[in-house]
């Protein structure tokens, strides 16, 4: 029976008709295959610096739309606000004590405009009162200047509306009077442009 098996060549027994590389040759493969390594590394780490960037900048924008998407719905309502604080300087304190109901409907605007402030607040959004500060063009519009004597030119001297931010994003500018220069020579004028 074993005379019947005939025995297998093992492929490794047979010289192979290729020479083998010399050892310069390997040097050069391996520092080659080195070099293609070293390149497909370099590409995966910045596909992945790509996506990581890439999600950052998704989750900024997630955020920015989650605090911001309200901004048009809060510009409409400040006019709301601005009505009922007119309302309330209408009603002078002398005839609020002469009248209860005048009183009540006073106290009844007045909360509803502590509540409003109260639902900005909650909402990011805070009021900008700026009276007796130095005039700041990322946060005021000059609507008037006059004269101040005794204030530093560029001094806001009177609210004509209050501002409003968003966050850390202006939503109004708060509208000003500032202080003119009063003609002495040691204030400086205020830009209107800016």
């Amino acid at each position: 029976m074993n005379k019947d098996i005939q025995r297998q060549e093992d492929p490794m027994d047979e010289p192979s008709s290729a020479s083998a590389p010399t050892l310069e040759e390997a040097l050069q493969q391996i520092a080659e295959l080195d070099k293609k390594l070293a390149e497909t590394t370099d590409k995966m780490l910045r596909a992945l610096a790509e996506a990581e960037n890439t999600r950052r900048r998704a989750e900024r924008e997630r955020q920015d739309t989650a605090k911001f998407s309200v901004a048009s719905f809060a510009r409409d309502l400040l006019t709301v606000s601005d009505n009922l604080r007119r309302a309330l300087n209408a009603i002078p304190a002398a005839e609020r004590g002469k009248s209860e109901q005048l009183n009540s409907i006073f106290t009844g605007v007045e909360s509803t405009e502590r509540e409003l402030l109260r639902v900005f607040e909650s909402n990011g959004i805070r009021k900008i009162d700026p009276l007796h500060q130095k005039f700041d063009p990322n946060l005021h519009e000059v609507l008037f200047e006059a004269p101040a004597p005794g204030t530093p030119s560029g001094t806001i001297i009177q609210v004509v509306e209050p501002g409003y931010m968003i966050h850390e994003r202006l939503l109004r500018p708060a509208r000003v009077g500032v202080a003119k220069n009063d003609g002495n020579g040691d204030s400086k004028k205020v830009d209107q442009s800016a």
